[in-house]
């Protein structure tokens, strides 16, 4: 049984860290579902780890119901949010369009967007007609040509626009919200007056749970792990060595064994090689 709403209100009302991680495709769902992730998100940071775009903005819809529809079959226990990419709830009618057809195609139980004030008409519609909605607040990597990737809401004026964007979307239905690139203090600050959970990212412990992207978790990139991450593996090296060694033996002709081989009885080869013979 999946884990639901009520589920995730309990862990808060209790204390319970909530652990959610990236998902983007059938094995890594599995995985993260057998390690007891409780929510997975589809979300559109595959545009870079896995499309190899700069930046989410590319990525369409039809890219996350490809995707979210993965996770969703290589899930069992998690609940799933699917991001809705960009400008495809830039209204009302979009919203609902575009989630309609994430549910339905997919089978994910939550979306998430981004923004506070300016989409609150669609986070209330979206929980008027039953969809589990999980906002997004701080760094908005949609927003990233206006914003700059830096921390966000530093400033009195900031942290007082990001404390009433949270609080209005709690009252317009949503049942989460992801905090992101925030002050750990003022992230703090926001959780505790939230009766809904806070799922941080470079905002420090004080929020309910926390997000990490599945290949920063992994090592599976090269170069600098960004400062909100931490890699508690290195599987992107260990991958590396075992296609190196697979290349190795290839060219050495060690791989394949008789072991790694199909058979068939030799005088049955031999028969047919001799009808070979015959028919040329």
């Amino acid at each position: 049984m999946r884990i639901t709403l009520a589920d995730l209100q309990k862990m808060k009302a209790a204390g319970e860290r909530i652990a959610m991680i990236t998902a983007y495709d059938f094995p890594s769902a599995r995985i993260a579902d057998r390690a007891g992730v409780p929510l997975l998100l589809v979300g559109d940071s595959l545009g870079m780890v896995v499309l190899g775009h700069d930046t989410t903005l590319p990525v369409t819809l039809d890219d996350m119901i490809r995707h979210a529809g993965a996770v969703v079959r290589g899930s069992e226990t998690a609940l799933v949010v699917c991001d809705l990419p960009f400008l495809t709830y830039a209204s009302e009618a979009d919203a609902v369009t575009s989630v309609r057809r994430i549910m339905q195609e997919t089978g994910a139980q939550a979306v998430k967007l981004e923004g506070g004030a300016p989409i609150l008409p669609i986070v209330r519609r979206l929980t008027e007609l039953g969809v589990p909605v999980m906002g997004h607040l701080g760094f908005t990597p949609q927003s990233q040509n206006q914003l700059g990737v830096k921390v966000q809401a530093r400033d009195v004026v900031g942290a007082r626009q990001l404390l009433k964007d949270a609080k209005a979307l709690e009252a317009a239905g949503a049942f989460a919200v992801v905090l992101e690139l925030v002050p750990a203090a003022l992230a703090r600050a926001v959780s505790a007056r939230l009766t809904i959970p806070t799922i941080g990212i470079g905002a420090g412990v004080g929020c309910d749970g926390q997000v990490q992207v599945w290949h920063d978790l992994l090592g599976l990139f090269e170069g600098k792990t960004p400062r909100h991450a931490r890699r508690f593996a290195e599987i992107g090296k260990a991958i590396e060595a075992a296609v190196t060694g697979y290349v190795a033996e290839v060219r050495a002709g060690s791989f394949p064994t008789d072991a790694h081989s199909a058979k068939m009885d030799p005088a049955d080869l031999a028969e047919a090689l001799d009808a070979e013979a015959v028919l040329n």
